[in-house]
This record gives structure tokens, C-alpha cells and sequence, in this order.
């Protein structure tokens, strides 16, 4: 099986590199540049090395770097961002601080006719993210793309087969930065399409059948769709040793914990206990209004809980999550920058009874984690449902939360859902739900002077959840949204649509 090798320097997008490589059904391997050696890459077979960005200079003090031998190896290489300026920066070239020449965000691209650019047009845009650029190339390269404000964009030593662009190429903003990334791997690199999602489950069934092998492991299973798809692959790995305990802590969204117990129990057999600790996490959030302590204190009250109902069991020492690579990143990793916690990956108390943590899918994406499912015969309904943060709507109660509070959001927010689905948007938008402001605004109710809170609407449309667009949707649809929940919620007297990206913004409002 043909594979590339993803060399990670510290970047935000280093997965979502490697899962772009993964489209085209070829195998992506991530490795820190100073996990592996130059020997180790040369004896592994690797077909291509993708250099990832980081958020450093080459020229700082600590700024990660790899040896520079990799380029005497004879596989080709592309650098990104941070990746194209290691390879100046290593072979002669001269990387400086951007004053004009600095770029955020959506840029006019000009390439030149280039392999590596076979099937982009003349001009594009791309997304660009950038403090520092190469202001001389190394020797043997020559300049293949540039921008108004950024002369070498991209850079290539033909010879060599070493590429490298200032710009994303992973990114959904850039418009054809599948098509360069597809010339790279398929025609420079000629690697054969070769790897399926089916090799994923059968690796990772197989890996946790031997590494488990008699051990009993607690699920923390919400009934979203990470944590369903991670607990069936668990349990064609380990069987019945699989013990899916499902926390009721109250921050769910209308009526989901009867609807996820159905589900979980009845349509696919697993071991389930539901523990109901909704006053507990309400009695611990109490007077709580800053959201990285709201994660906080959720997820080591989960472990706690789990830790609990572990003691009820017999020998349980493996606690299994539904962690996502979106979660692993945002959390901050090695070299990157802390966005939020999670509550399955920041959010984690420093000391637990368990003495093993498995995540079987940390290294997917949302929309390969329901490609998975669909593999492992769940149902659509299971892997097709809205994404749902580990905290609930204990981060979409901004403020203080209360049991009220939570009332109020769930109405309008099961509103919200219901009217997504009737004008037939389910299906165009990534994820929608609203969110519970802790400002509050006048309104008219009745001919009476109403005083009640603001509600905002978030809509988003991605295909990785690294990025996303707010979605277009029609105003037909938010003005019915709006009708209602100012009709049907009594507490709400103003109804706002957040029309905020990711980037700047994220996709939750805490």
C-alpha cells in the first residue's frame, strides 16, 4: 500500500492535510518532525513527505526543525505555509518578517503553468495565513505563483521534486487546493489509490481486540454520533467486555436522553446504564459564567461519574471516549495554539481510577466518522444527527446556567430543528442549534411592553469542521424560526442569526 508521510511542525491543520491525502484513497501517516528519523523515513516506504505549518518563525530561536537531509532522500516534497518556508529557510533561501506582505484570509492567487498546477486556472483564490514570507529562494528553485502582496507564494525545484506554497492548500477556502494537492500525490508522487475506510475499521477492530483482550472498558456514550460509531467499533472488537454508560446531566437538548436509551439499547443491543445526574451538574455549575470552566467542571464530573459506576462493576480500569481529531486539535496539541477545551480531552482531571484511555477515532473527522458508521451497518438516523458538543448546552447557556434557562433554550431550540427540517435544509447545513444569550432586549407582546431574552441562531456549513461558512438559508425560514419562538417561548423577545465564519470565529459560542 502506497503512503505519504505528513511531517507535522506544530500547525493547526496537520489531520486535515492528511485527511485530503485520504480522499484520494491513498494512506496518510502523521509524524512529529522530531518523532521520526530521516533513516526510518527512508526504510518506511513513504511515496511523498508533506511539510505542515506552524505557528513559528524558522528563523526563532526554538522553531522547530527537521534534518535537513530529508531532501537527499529523493522523494518528493511539498511544503505548506509555515512547511514552504522550512524549505527556503534549510536550503539557502532568506525568510523575512512580512510588513506588506503579510496576508489573512481569502487572497487573489496567480500560477504559473506547473505540474503542480495542471489543473488550476491562471488566477483563483486561495487562503492565506501568514506573518513572515520568502523574500529570496534557495538555489534551483524557481517562482511558480504569487499574490498582490506576497511574491513567492509557491516555489519548485523540478529537479528534485520539491514544491512548496505559502498559502493552504487543505482548506475549503482555496479553491483548488484538492487539485494541487491531487497533482502532488497521484502524479508527482505516483501513488497508486489504494485505501479504504474499510482498512480503518479492520486495523482498528483487530488493534483493540488484542490490546483489550479480557479487559472490561466503560463508554462514555452521549448517543451523538462520535461516541455511537467509537462504541460499536468497540463492541465488534471486545463484545459484551463493552459497558456504554450514558450521563443524563440535564444539558441535553429536548426529550434526547429517552430517544438516545432507545436507540443505544433497543436498535443496537449494547450494555447500557443511564445515570441521571442532572441536579448534580447543575448544583456544580452553579454561579459559573466562564466557559472554560463550564468545560471543566462537565468533564471531570464526568469522569467522576464514570469513575462511580466503574466501582459498580467488576474490574474496570479502561475508560473508552468518542473523541474527534477537531476535539484533539482545539484542545491544543504539541506546537499549537489552545482554542477551547473539550470535556473529553482538556477537560480531563488530572487524576483518575482508570488507567488507560482508548479514542478509537481521534484521528477522523466528523464526516469520516459517518462514513465509518455507515461501514459498521448504524443507522442513518444515529449517523446522520446534528453534532452535539460533549458539554451540551452547558455551552450554548451563555452565563450563569440554570434549570429555567435550560427549559427556555431546549424549546427554542427544538423550534429551530424542527423548522431546518421542514424547509428541507437538513440536509444543506453541517450543524444548526441556537444559543441562549445572557443579554436581554424590549419587546411588543400583546400591546404590552415585553422584557425578555435574546436568542441567537447559529447555522454553519463545512465539510471538516476545521472550517466553515454560516449558512445561506432562506429568509423565509428565519423569519418562521423567528415567528414561532417569539410566540412559543414566552422568555425570548428577540431572535438574532449569527452569519460569523470559522475562521475568526469557532463554530460554538464557548
Amino acid at each position: 500500500m502506497d503512503k505519504i508521510l505528513v511531517l507535522d511542525f506544530g500547525g493547526q491543520y496537520d489531520l486535515l492535510i492528511a485527511r485530503r491525502v485520504r480522499e484520494m484513497h491513498v494512506y496518510a501517516e502523521i509524524k512529529a518532525y522530531d518523532a521520526i528519523t530521516v533513516e526510518e523515513i527512508a526504510q518506511n516506504g513513504y511515496k511523498g513527505i508533506l511539510f505542515t505549518g506552524g505557528p513559528d518563525s524558522v528563523y526563532g530561536e526554538n522553531a522547530p526543525v527537521c534534518d535537513s537531509s530529508i531532501f537527499s532522500l529523493g522523494i518528493p516534497i511539498l511544503g505548506i505555509c509555515y512547511g514552504a518556508q522550512l524549505i527556503a529557510h534549510l536550503l539557502g533561501g532568506t525568510v523575512s518578517k512580512a510588513e506588506d506582505s503579510r496576508e489573512f484570509g481569502r487572497t487573489a492567487l496567480y500560477v504559473e503553468e506547473d505540474p503542480l498546477f495542471k489543473d488550476v486556472p491562471s488566477e483563483s483564490v486561495c487562503w492565506m495565513s501568514h506573518t513572515d514570507y520568502v523574500s529570496e529562494l534557495p538555489s534551483g528553485f524557481i517562482n511558480i505563483a504569487h499574490t498582490d502582496h506576497c511574491p513567492q507564494a509557491a516555489f519548485a525545484d523540478h529537479e528534485r521534486t520539491i514544491y512548496a506554497v505559502q498559502f493552504h492548500p487543505e482548506v475549503t477556502h482555496t479553491e483548488y487546493g484538492k487539485e494541487i494537492l491531487k497533482a502532488f500525490v497521484l502524479d508527482l508522487c505516483h501513488c497508486h489509490q489504494d485505501w479504504v475506510m474499510e482498512d480503518f475499521i479492520e486495523t482498528s477492530v483487530d488493534q483493540y481486540r488484542k490490546e483489550l483482550k479480557d479487559q472490561k472498558v466503560i463508554m462514555a456514550l452521549s448517543g451523538g454520533v462520535d461516541s455511537t460509531v467509537a462504541a460499536v467499533l468497540l463492541h465488534r472488537a471486545i463484545g459484551k467486555n463493552l459497558h456504554c454508560v450514558f450521563v443524563d446531566h440535564g444539558l441535553l437538548r429536548k426529550n434526547e436522553g429517552d430517544l438516545v436509551e432507545e436507540a443505544i439499547q433497543n436498535k443496537l443491543g449494547l450494555n447500557l446504564i443511564r445515570v441521571d445526574a442532572k441536579e448534580r451538574f447543575l448544583e456544580k455549575l452553579k454561579d459559573v459564567t466562564d466557559p472554560e470552566q463550564k468545560r471543566k467542571i462537565i468533564g471531570e464530573e464526568f469522569i467522576r461519574v464514570f469513575e462511580e459506576e466503574a466501582n459498580k462493576l467488576d474490574d474496570i480500569t479502561v475508560l473508552a471516549q468518542g473523541t474527534i481529531y477537531p476535539d484533539v486539535v482545539e484542545s491544543g496539541k504539541k506546537g499549537s495554539a489552545l482554542i477551547k477545551s473539550h470535556h473529553n480531552v482538556g477537560g480531563l482531571p488530572e487524576r483518575m481510577r482508570f488507567n488507560q484511555i482508548v479514542e478509537p477515532l481521534k484521528d477522523l473527522f466528523k464526516d469520516e466518522v459517518r462514513e465509518v458508521g455507515r461501514k459498521l451497518d448504524i443507522p442513518a438516523e444515529l449517523t446522520d444527527r446534528q453534532p452535539f458538543p460533549g458539554p451540551g448546552l452547558g455551552v450554548r447557556v451563555i452565563g450563569e446556567i440554570t434549570s429555567e434557562k435550560l427549559r427556555i433554550l431546549q424549546d427554542a431550540d427544538a423550534i429551530f430543528r424542527e423548522e431546518i427540517k421542514r424547509f428541507g435544509q437538513d440536509k444543506t447545513a453541517s450543524q444548526y442549534f441556537a444559543v441562549l444569550t445572557d443579554m436581554k432586549a424590549v419587546g411588543v407582546k400583546g400591546d404590552a411592553r415585553s422584557y425578555g431574552y435574546v436568542l441567537a441562531l447559529r447555522s454553519v456549513t463545512t465539510d471538516d469542521f476545521m472550517t466553515a461558512e454560516w449558512t445561506r438559508l432562506p429568509y423565509d425560514l428565519l423569519e418562521s424560526v423567528s415567528n414561532r419562538i417569539i410566540n412559543e417561548v414566552n422568555e425570548i423577545a428577540r431572535v438574532v442569526y449569527d452569519i460569523t465564519s470559522k475562521p475568526p470565529g469557532t463554530v460554538e459560542w464557548e
